[in-house]
């Protein structure tokens, strides 16, 4: 066992093959990749008939581009030097990728909740990440660069702070960590925020499954059905209905023993393909509605595929073998609690899916509503909660070191994520270039 002192000078040393201040002199790399070309290739593997819905939506705004831009980000930051201290990277921490759910024990947690792209990694990828989108929202909102640049400073010395904490607790106390809501309440300050912060918390109380049924479900022939929304919402043909029926199999095997013997009290009634997100447009996502005790008993789960992580071209390959069971790994390593459902599964054509609750008190924040004020204490949540999941997968004493106690890694931070909102207006232009010239076929407004 390394002592926590070498540990420390571990940390330290890696200053030395890259320097905290270095982090904030961002430029893109000589040859960078075509931001569109990135996402077309990313999305060879998807289903056509969506793809249109996935760019109106990336084009929607520079924030929106963000969002479904991963894979560019990835390279981006692949190209320049990293500290080599790895934690289990989300791989695309942006602001919406965090948000409320609820705990086993039915408690509203605040964490990361998007685990699609994860896999090991330099732990300064998901903090540029986070900042970047910050200084993108604040942008968005019509605040300037000097409020830009202190929501991603909020974001990155909140993360600081939080891992030089974390390194000074026991292994217990660093696991057992958690942001609830009784803890997010008393740190807004203002009654007007306050008011808006529990608003949202109720919200996410009555996002159950129960809620989903009311407004994903009707009654034809006496019997319940998922609606048609098509392209959003489609039923699925006889053939798939098999396939699902298979796939549910191999998904209830990856199950612990007790949550395989609560799923078995439920029983098949629908299923659906469902659009969801933004970056996560185009691949297989399907809605399966199940009952229990009568039909007031439902249980909703999402079946999603999981492809290859955007970070697989710029980091050692994942040893899981399964790209479901690489997501089901990481957030369970990296979350402070699980969803009970959460498990993997393979479909068709050798294709690779995770299980987890569509709805289970779920809630995200409205961003695009955000003071000034309540971005920064938002990003402020969102670095603590990134730094909790780093704690608990990463060498926490090591980065702690390394960030020290200054703030010279957070202003660098804060100027990197500037640099790259530029980039990233820029590439979110080349995409509506793209599609106004016929390049790139798009849907807005769906």
């Amino acid at each position: 066992m390394t002592s926590p002192a070498k540990r420390a000078r571990q940390g330290r040393a890696a200053r030395k093959q890259v320097g905290r201040s270095s982090h904030g002199r961002w430029t893109a790399a000589a040859g960078r990749p075509d931001p569109v070309g990135v996402l077309e290739r990313q999305a060879a593997d998807r289903v056509v008939e969506l793809l249109p819905i996935r760019y109106g939506r990336m084009a929607a705004s520079p924030f929106a581009f963000l969002r479904g831009a991963a894979a560019v980000m990835a390279a981006d930051l692949a190209a320049q030097p990293n500290t080599g201290l790895t934690v289990q990277l989300s791989g695309d921490a942006h602001l919406l990728n965090f948000g409320l759910f609820a705990s086993p024990e039915r408690v509203l947690l605040f964490d990361l909740n998007d685990f699609d792209e994860t896999l090991p990694g330099p732990f300064e990828w998901d903090v540029k990440r986070l900042a970047a989108s910050a200084a993108v929202a604040a942008r968005e909102n019509g605040d300037g660069d000097d409020r830009a640049w202190r929501a991603a400073l909020a974001a990155a010395q909140s993360y600081r702070l939080s891992i030089l904490q974390l390194a000074e607790r026991g292994e217990l106390a660093v696991w057992y960590t958690r942001i609830d809501s009784e803890d997010v309440l008393p740190l807004i300050r203002k009654h007007k925020l306050r008011g808006r912060a529990e608003k949202n918390l109720a919200h996410a109380r009555r996002r159950t499954s129960l809620q989903a049924l009311a407004k994903l479900t009707e009654t034809r022939d006496g019997r319940q059905h998922i609606i048609h929304d098509p392209p959003l919402l489609e039923p699925l043909k006889k053939s798939e209905m098999q396939d699902i029926g298979r796939v549910f199999g191999e998904y209830r095997s990856t199950l612990p023993e007790e949550r395989r013997l609560l799923l078995d009290r439920y029983h098949f009634v629908d299923a659906a393909r469902k659009v969801v997100g933004v970056g996560s447009v185009g691949t297989r996502s399907f809605i399966v509605l199940l009952n229990g005790r009568d039909e007031q008993d439902p249980l909703f789960l999402q079946i999603k595929e999981a492809g290859p992580s955007v970070l697989e071209d710029h980091l050692p390959t994942d040893t899981h073998g399964h790209h479901g069971h690489r997501v089901v790994a990481g957030q369970r390593l990296t979350q402070a609690a699980g969803d009970i459902f959460l498990g993997w599964t393979s479909g068709p054509a050798g294709r690779h899916f995770y299980g987890r609750q569509l709805r289970d008190m779920k809630g995200s924040a409205a961003v695009e509503t955000m003071t000034p004020a309540m971005l920064r204490r938002y990003a402020e949540l969102c670095g603590a909660a990134l730094a909790r999941a780093h704690a608990r997968s990463g060498d926490r004493i090591a980065i702690a070191a390394y960030l020290g106690k200054s703030d010279t890694f957070d202003r660098a931070i804060a100027d990197f994520a500037l640099h790259y909102a530029d980039r990233t207006v820029s590439d979110h232009a080349a995409l509506t270039a793209a599609i106004s010239d016929g390049s790139i076929t798009a849907t807005p407004g769906i």
